[in-house]
């Protein structure tokens, strides 16, 4: 446990920047943060917290300067909102920049952003010289934590470090405010009353979670899809897919790959064989899972046939993607 002397944060900012995990505390909940560009530190987020699938995440700042490394452009009733009450407990949904990685945004064109009213986050955002991805640092499914006792005893050596700021003001995560089409719409009602939002911007749509058609991100089965047809088999299923036109595979680690080369007239069926961990890290594979989706959705296949992961631990959340990113059948 750290206090919040100038040294402490001055060490728990170094961590950041070098992909350790710090939890910290907001004026809303306390947040177990990440550097936002560091795949394999988000991906460690996920693990800490046993999340079943990828959120996305919230990007903190610490100076309105700090969007410009993460949003690729403002919208008018953003900037009014950033002005009028930034810093609080306000996360904005904004088109993302390419550097930001999709991990954090789970694959989406959108990124969250916010900018906590509590001096000990603004100063360990400082320290580490970059925005933070962060959410609540709590296990998936609990209670969200508003003392660092509470992280203790939920996380604990899970985190590398907490930072002790005494109990959070509000309690109570964030308002998250889309405010990328024609009228802002509130996704997640929070610590910031509506009505301050609608005397910046006017009147806001409030998303109403008992619809039946879902609307908000990740809800939606063939959520994260690439432009390639996607299929997803079982482990060692690869060896008897039968693709169609010019495919690449998708295996777990070395030892996948080693099976699938020597199965009996499986290479034949694949153009390359891409492996999301050589050593079989579930870590690994979390954090390069987007960008390699990404990067053999623009190789010009006609299908990209990918094999489960182990269930467990992360690989639960990989499963969970590659499912929703699949052909159904």
């Amino acid at each position: 446990m750290l206090d919040v002397s100038e040294a402490s944060i001055g060490r728990a900012g170094k961590a950041l920047a070098e992909g350790r995990l710090v939890a910290f505390p907001t004026e809303t909940v306390y947040g177990l943060g990440a550097n936002a560009f560091d795949e394999k530190a988000v991906a460690r987020i996920f693990e800490a917290k046993a999340r079943p699938n990828f959120d996305p995440l919230i990007v903190h700042i610490a100076e309105l300067s700090q969007a410009d490394r993460v949003v690729s452009s403002l919208p008018p009733a953003a900037r009014a909102l950033m002005e009028r009450l930034w810093p609080g407990p306000l996360t904005l949904i904004l088109p993302k920049r390419d550097e930001v990685p999709d991990l954090v945004t789970s694959g989406l064109p959108t990124v969250a952003l916010r900018f906590p009213a509590n001096s000990v986050a603004q100063d360990l955002i400082r320290a580490a010289g970059l925005p933070i991805a962060a959410p609540s640092a709590n296990p998936f499914g609990y209670l969200s934590p508003t003392t660092a006792d509470h992280v203790a005893a939920m996380l604990g050596d899970k985190v590398d470090f907490i930072i002790d700021g005494g109990p959070c003001r509000i309690g109570v995560e964030s308002t998250v405010l889309d405010v990328t089409g024609e009228r802002p719409v509130v996704l997640r009602p929070g610590g910031m009353p509506v009505e301050s939002i609608e005397e910046v911007v006017g009147k806001v749509e409030i998303l109403d979670r008992s619809e039946a058609k879902p609307t908000s991100p990740g809800q939606l089965p063939s959520h994260y899809a690439p432009h390639t047809k996607l299929y997803l088999v079982p482990s060692g299923g690869l060896a008897y897919a039968k693709p169609h036109g010019k495919a690449a595979a998708l295996v777990y680690d070395a030892a996948s790959k080693e099976a699938l080369a020597h199965a009996h007239g499986a290479p034949s069926h694949f153009r390359t064989i891409r492996v999301l961990s050589e050593s079989g890290d579930l870590l690994e594979s979390a954090a390069r899972l987007f960008s390699t989706l990404h990067e053999l959705d623009s190789g010009g296949f006609d299908e990209i046939w990918a094999e489960r992961l182990p269930e467990l631990g992360l690989g639960r959340a990989v499963n969970d993607r590659l499912f929703k990113a699949s052909e159904k059948r």
